[in-house]
C-alpha cells in the first residue's frame, strides 16, 4: 500500500465524495484538501500543488507519492496507482 496519498477535492463535488468512499472502502489512508473550504495562503498553496499535479486544475485529483496522479473518478486507474 502506498504511504503518501493526497486527495484534492471540492466539498460539494459528487465525484470527490465518491473518490473518498473508494479510498475508505479499500482502507487507504489519505490526506484530503477540500480546496473550496480553505482560505488565504493555505488555499493558494494547495491550488499550486494541484496545478503541479494536474495543469487543468480539475477535481478530484488524487496524487500518490511515487505512483502517479489520477484526475477524475476512475476506479481502474485508482487501483493501478494504489497497487490494489
Amino acid at each position: 500500500m502506498p504511504e503518501n496519498v493526497t486527495l484534492y477535492a471540492l466539498s460539494t463535488c459528487g465525484w470527490c465524495k465518491k473518490t473518498k468512499r473508494f479510498l475508505e472502502s479499500h482502507q487507504i489512508e489519505y490526506v484530503c484538501h477540500e480546496v473550496d473550504t480553505l482560505d488565504g495562503e493555505e488555499k493558494d498553496r494547495v491550488r499550486e500543488a494541484v496545478a503541479k499535479a494536474n495543469p487543468r486544475k480539475s477535481y478530484p485529483t488524487l496524487v500518490v507519492a511515487g505512483g502517479g496522479v489520477v484526475v477524475g473518478y476512475d476506479e481502474d486507474k485508482f487501483c493501478k496507482v494504489l497497487g490494489l
